[in-house]
């Protein structure tokens, strides 16, 4: 075997094995089709052993090709965290790759980034949203929004806030349906909920709802799809309050059921903690949570009491919280 192997000739074989073919790696890394058949050729001779085999379904990988394929990706990481942290040698600035839950990607993040982003011009994010965990230890992101606790050894986190969840409804959904009293008047009524995700059917279960339950009417593990349909009048559905009480289309019921508290980590690396981009980005979203935390622990205003004769108007009423515990309607302005 030739050792003097190049990193270019590694690039190609890694993009090759994930795109299944020599076109589609072509166009991944801009380059030929003939470019890329040579290197993967020249890297075989190098090795002395074939990495791919062509076949009537397609390239097919080698034993010897898949074995390689953890030591190309290592230094696939390698190589991007070198580059990195070339583009953040002066002052504060580069690129931090973070992971955030969908929800909190699309609701609560752009603020965030956008309080970072005016204070330091010079640092670029990039998002992956995904409510799966994100491995820090092999450097897959820089840094981790996440809504678990974290177990691993090697990692840094602070648990920056704990944000209650709540059962929300639109104010037309609760006009048209009507007011659900009890947490068994659920079963009556449209709801929204979880496809297949096992801490979210834990949530509904607290509820006393099941995946058989007949009231749901659309299943999504997608929290951005739930809120979407909760918005849109499709029916109940369990949301983090901050975002509820922060859209004026939506009203909070019943508000004293039994729903967990969803606690959120801030997390990275240790050895990424000394890097200062990385530092700033850990610190400002620390600091940004721990200010939503403190937006929870604000005084509500005082309540307004309906008899049950009283048409219920929601005008004016948006990011209400409604509770049906009194023999009338009682309507507590957050």
């Amino acid at each position: 075997m030739n050792n003097d192997i190049s990193w270019d000739d590694q690039r190609i074989f890694l993009a090759v094995l994930e795109a299944g073919s020599f076109s589609a790696a072509a166009r991944r890394l801009a380059v030929t089709h003939p470019t890329v058949r040579s290197r993967i050729e020249a890297l075989e001779r190098a090795l002395g052993a074939v990495l791919f085999v062509r076949s009537t379904s397609g390239l097919m990988a080698t034993d010897l090709a898949e074995a390689l394929r953890q030591p190309a990706k290592a230094m696939a990481d390698a190589s991007l965290s070198f580059q990195r942290e070339a583009a953040s040698s002066e002052g504060i600035s580069g690129i931090v790759r973070m992971s955030v839950p969908e929800i909190m990607g699309t609701e609560v993040m752009p603020k965030m980034l956008a309080g970072l982003r005016a204070k330091y011009p010079d640092l670029k994010i990039e998002l992956v949203l995904n409510d799966a965990v994100a491995d820090l230890l092999t450097r897959e992101v820089d840094l981790a929004i996440r809504t678990v606790t974290p177990a691993q050894n090697a990692l840094v986190a602070r648990k920056a806030a704990t944000i209650p969840l709540g059962l929300f409804a639109s104010a037309g959904y609760l006009q048209r349906r009507g007011i659900p009293k009890t947490l068994s008047d659920l079963g009556k009524h449209d709801l929204i909920g979880p496809d297949q995700n096992r801490a979210d059917w834990s949530v509904a279960a607290s509820l006393g709802l099941t995946a058989c339950s007949r009231g749901f009417v659309v299943k999504t593990d997608s929290h951005s799809a739930q809120i979407a349909a909760i918005r849109q009048g499709v029916g109940i559905g369990v949301i983090q309050t901050t975002l509820g009480y922060e859209d004026p289309g939506l009203i909070r019921i019943l508000p004293d059921a039994p729903i967990q508290a969803l606690s959120v980590w801030v997390v990275t690396h240790e050895s990424l903690l000394k890097m200062r981009r990385i530092r700033v980005a850990f610190d400002h979203f620390v600091r940004e949570f721990q200010v939503v935390k403190r937006r929870l622990k604000m005084p509500r205003s005082p309540s307004v009491l309906l008899d049950n004769d009283v048409e219920l108007v929601m005008d004016g009423l948006q990011g209400a919280t409604i509770s049906t515990a009194d023999a009338g309607t009682t309507l507590m302005q957050e």
